[in-house]
């Protein structure tokens, strides 16, 4: 019995170790985003486009701070919508391309996708098609979205469209949102 305790205890005791180790590395690691996002609100509508095409990739920035924080610092709105808009949507290009460049093959290799799930997904992005581009604003899933359009070959122009009017239409509801609670204040 004082063997099962003792397992117990270190088990625990591991547990708490990782929990640590887990909360320290993203402590940290969300503390290297923030400093970063501060330092490209520094670079003004610059550092707002850089940011905004590198939240549309891989990085896990968040555009909409950006936007609401240049907005808050005295941005005129149009014109941060503007190119919040024009960096986002760029970088959710991007995310198209690099699914264009994609092979099946790679999937079944790399990912262990079945050719099963591949058609199944490839059937629903034909069936919605561009359309499915709008959703490309989403935080997380709208990377991939972008990138999956581009691996099923959807028409560009039409995803191009759509995806700058879901990208333009956060953007837009975000400016309208700290509008009114700016003036609240």
């Amino acid at each position: 019995n004082v063997k099962a305790s003792n397992e117990k205890y270190v088990m625990y005791a591991s547990f708490e170790a990782f929990s640590f180790l887990h909360c320290a590395f993203f402590t940290i690691f969300a503390y290297l985003v923030y400093i970063i996002m501060e330092s490209l609100l520094e670079f003004g509508y610059v550092g707002l486009f850089i940011g905004s095409l590198l939240a549309a990739t891989i990085f896990p920035f968040s555009s909409d701070v950006l936007l609401v924080g240049m907005l808050v610092a005295g941005g005129e709105p149009v014109t941060t919508v503007v190119v919040a808009t024009l960096g986002n949507w760029i970088g959710g290009l991007i995310g198209y391309w690099m699914g264009w460049l994609g092979k099946l093959e790679w999937l079944e290799r790399w990912f262990r996708v079945k050719p099963e799930t591949i058609a199944k997904h490839k059937a629903r992005v034909e069936k919605w098609g561009p359309l499915l581009a709008l959703l490309t604003w989403t935080p997380f899933v709208g990377d991939i979205f972008a990138i999956v359009l581009g691996f099923y070959k959807a028409k560009f122009l039409p995803s191009a469209f759509w995806m700058f009017v879901g990208k333009c239409g956060r953007y837009i509801c975000w400016a309208i949102i700290e509008g009114v609670v700016v003036s609240a204040i």
